[in-house]
């Protein structure tokens, strides 16, 4: 059915396209995005201080990372869909508003249940970021649409990676709960922006809600793409979590004997890694999709040789863990682009339904490997760490590998290049094998 209105219909989209997302927007988006997720990692550096103001186990003060993440994944399979039924620039702006009222509730918290509270509030609307990167996405010019979520991504990942800086620098200057309120001040800013500077956008599904849910874990069962491309996703993002997880953990240790502080602005040396992101989506609109997964699959499992040199302190150890950090972070965030370039363009009515079950894979990916990474701590440190990231890394290798032959074994029109100028006819003697055989035209 074709109507006209106000908002946009996914015809009207593509007359909005390299028009309707500007620059100015287009990093707008970038910085809804990174301040959106934040806030799910300020109190990571910030548990004991947090435990000690509000009396708080150091159990209970450890549940804080546990409910963040529980609230995020109930937003990706609960919120995120909500795009392919809703106008998005409504949804986008609300999610918005309503983390900087969460983070708000966090920041005054007066108790541990409070917090909590807060806490996991926050970790549900937080996806608006997921909301988001599809919204810039559909907004793009075909041609763009890979720099343009390159471009969205690095700001989402830079969030990840500066908050724990952002909360150790601004919990020195006015206690814990300070970042929590700047970044509810932040928000809310972000939240007007996006009113006044995205056009309205509605490609609805025409479902009800309870089937647009199902229709998402659907997609998920029948397009083998994105079933692949989930769990590359999650076995990227796996190693990325046991990478920081443990990574304080050798830091603050006997080999380098770092502070809580000086461990937080390592967080500056993994943004340099996610810049990347950005330069993987403007290869991926040239064609390149599948040389930079296998290039970023490669350089991941490579990256635990140098991290694992850097597990013996010094100087030159130091020089070899940073470089490894640059590193995996590249290739996590190489991998993450294609992967979302190649999920999007299946169905781009549904990216919002398909960009939940990719990341919902993606973010129990991640939350796999903190869980692994804590046990393997214990049992064998450092290099047991980063034989555990090594293996996941070769286990993606493995799975890209398995796409790539199986890509072998496509029907033939998927894997040549059109001949810049066929000739008129063929002899069929000169056709051997499963070439590609040119009709006789008519006389």
């Amino acid at each position: 059915m074709t109507t006209t209105s106000a908002t946009t219909t996914p015809t009207a989209t593509t007359t909005t396209q390299g028009r309707g997302l500007g620059r100015g927007t287009l990093l707008l988006m970038a910085v809804a995005c990174g301040l959106s997720v934040a806030g799910n990692y300020f109190a990571q550096p910030l548990l004991d201080v947090i435990g000690r103001d509000l009396h708080m186990s150091a159990g209970a003060s450890a549940l804080v990372v546990t409910v963040a993440q529980v609230g995020y994944a109930l937003g990706l399979v609960l919120l995120v869909p909500l795009g392919d039924l809703v106008e998005r620039r409504r949804l986008a702006v609300g999610l918005c508003a309503a983390t900087a009222v969460f983070l708000a509730v966090t920041a005054s918290a007066a108790d541990g249940t409070g917090l909590l509270v807060g806490t996991a509030l926050t970790g549900l609307t937080s996806v608006a970021a997921q909301v988001v990167v599809p919204y810039a996405a559909t907004l793009a010019a075909p041609e763009k649409r890979g720099s343009t979520v390159g471009t969205v991504m690095t700001g989402l990942l830079l969030g990840i990676l500066l908050a724990r800086t952002a909360a150790g620098l601004l919990s020195g200057v006015g206690g814990w709960r300070t970042v929590y309120w700047v970044n509810a001040g932040l928000m809310a800013l972000v939240a007007v922006l996006l009113r006044l500077s995205l056009p309205r956008l509605r490609t609805p599904a025409g479902l009800t809600y309870p089937k647009l849910l199902g229709s998402t874990a659907a997609l998920f069962a029948h397009d083998p793409v994105l079933r692949r491309r989930a769990a590359m996703g999650a076995l990227s993002f796996a190693a990325f979590s046991v990478l920081w997880t443990a990574l304080a953990f050798l830091l603050s240790g006997p080999a380098y004997g770092w502070s809580g502080s000086a461990i937080g602005l390592l967080g500056l040396v993994g943004a340099a890694g996610s810049l990347s992101a950005s330069i993987g989506g403007r290869l991926a609109d040239r064609g390149l999709v599948h040389r930079v997964s296998g290039t970023s699959a490669f350089l991941l499992l490579a990256s635990w040789a140098l991290l694992g040199a850097g597990g013996a302190g010094g100087a030159w150890a130091l020089t070899a863990l940073l470089a490894g950090v640059v590193v995996l972070d590249a290739a996590v965030q190489g991998l993450h682009i294609s992967n979302q370039n190649l999920v999007y363009a299946l169905r781009p009515e549904a990216r919002n339904r398909l960009n939940s079950a990719y990341m919902t894979l993606y973010f129990a990916g991640g939350a796999a490997g903190s869980a692994l990474t804590s046990a393997v701590w214990g049992a064998a440190g450092w290099h047991g760490v980063c034989a555990l990231g090594g293996a996941i890394s070769a286990v993606l290798v493995v799975v890209w590998l398995t796409e790539r032959r199986g890509a072998g074994r496509a029907p033939l029109h998927f894997r040549l290049r059109r001949p810049a100028a066929a000739p008129a006819a063929r002899p069929a003697s000169r056709c051997t094998g499963r070439c590609v055989r040119f009709r006789r035209p008519s006389p």
